[in-house]
């Protein structure tokens, strides 16, 4: 993606480093394509010679990269994945879904958590075990991810620190993704910890859309809203073997917090399953209900239902693959920044590998090989050469 010149632009905090931060960081990212896992693992394919090709000289050992990514800048690091941001906008890869709305999907992760092992940025929690009670460490981040047409792009993270809820990490990261990407998504929305004021206020002030899943944490706007639909007939549409029926009401002024009136959209789905088990074929019914700020004009009702289910994107096509595929938990390094740092090259690697498989790879190509066939062949650039040389 012509990204040399913000590589080379990232600094960490040593007075004379002998190996150059991007040396560094170029590993760390060859690590997170290939998806080896470890440092350790990395670590072991010194001999190959396709580190020389790759960074100009040897590969760092685990413990020079360990201790060099507790000192890289962060910034530095957004900026590589803003600039991946700007090269596939440029590219018109980010286009809007049908509806016309670009969604910011939050969401909170466990990366860590560990009854010996701490650091100062461990979280602590008391855990009722067989034995007692112990205080279990964790670490754990909000991260944004950004829902177009055709790609889901995982934009940044920031951590919880100790003492603050959830929220309040995300009002953070928000405050500082509107700056670097103002015009990336026209509405934010989360799970049902996000029907918050907080939120909803946030979203207000700097023009945007908010969406959350309301649960019987708003009772008296959740009651309020279903006693409105008993009155009303819903729209029903159906899609196959399933019947979606929705209701959709706005003017709410049951959440005073909210300080605005609210819209309540509610989906209830219906449709025929068969159980692997024994064969049988059951009606499996599903509830939910949003509350959003998008007016009726903005967004139909089949628009809110379709944006209030892709919030399982952060999950499905985000958390999932960076954790099973690319190994985003493990612990490279129990250091706050230095587990941040990981986080954000793994899923730097993830947008890009995911952008080049759909917009590089011809249709036939993408039909012929997986995703997970593609990332073995770039493991096997890197241990032919091994392979190849003499014993």
């Amino acid at each position: 993606m012509k990204w040399d010149a913000p590589l080379e632009a990232i600094r960490d905090g040593r007075k004379q480093g002998r190996i150059p931060t991007s040396v560094i960081l170029r590993a760390v990212l060859a690590m997170c394509f290939c998806r080896l896992g470890s440092l350790n693992a990395l670590g072991q394919t010194a001999a190959s010679g396709t580190w020389r090709r790759w960074l100009g000289q040897g590969l760092p050992s685990p413990d020079t990269i360990g201790r060099v990514a507790c000192l890289v800048d962060l910034e530095g690091v957004r900026a590589l994945g803003h600039h991946l941001y700007v090269r596939l906008k440029r590219g018109k890869a980010l286009a809007p879904p049908a509806h016309g709305l670009l969604a910011a999907i939050l969401d909170g992760h466990e990366l860590h958590a560990s009854y010996k092992r701490h650091c100062p940025g461990c979280l602590e929690r008391k855990i009722q075990t067989a034995s007692g009670e112990r205080i279990q460490y964790y670490h754990r981040v909000v991260a944004l991810s950004l829902t177009t047409r055709d790609l889901r792009l995982m934009l940044d993270a920031e951590p919880i620190l100790p003492g603050e809820d959830e929220v309040a990490a995300a009002l953070r990261l928000l405050d500082r993704v509107v700056r670097q990407y103002p015009r990336a998504f026209d509405l934010v929305q989360g799970d049902a910890l996000y029907a918050d004021p907080r939120f909803f206020h946030w979203a207000i002030q700097h023009g945007k859309y908010a969406l959350a899943v309301l649960k019987d944490d708003r009772r008296d706007l959740l009651q309020d809203a279903r006693r409105l639909f008993e009155d009303i007939p819903p729209t029903s549409v159906r899609d196959g073997n399933c019947l979606r029926e929705c209701w959709d009401l706005e003017g709410f002024t049951t959440w005073p917090q909210a300080q605005t009136p609210v819209r309540v959209v509610r989906s209830r789905q219906t449709r025929l399953t068969r159980r692997q088990l024994n064969g049988q074929v059951q009606m499996q019914t599903t509830e939910w209900f949003w509350v959003t700020t998008l007016p009726t004009a903005q967004a139909s009702t089949g628009a809110v239902v379709q944006i209030g289910h892709h919030r399982w994107d952060i999950e499905n096509q985000g958390f999932n693959e960076l954790v099973n595929q690319y190994h985003a938990d493990h612990v490279y390094r129990h250091e706050p920044i230095a587990m941040l740092v990981f986080w954000l090259l793994t899923q730097l690697c993830l947008n890009m590998f995911v952008a080049f498989f759909g917009r590089n790879l011809k249709p036939a190509a993408r039909k012929a090989a997986s995703m997970l066939h593609v990332a073995r062949l770039l493991l096997a650039e890197l241990y032919l050469p091994l392979v190849r040389a003499p014993t």
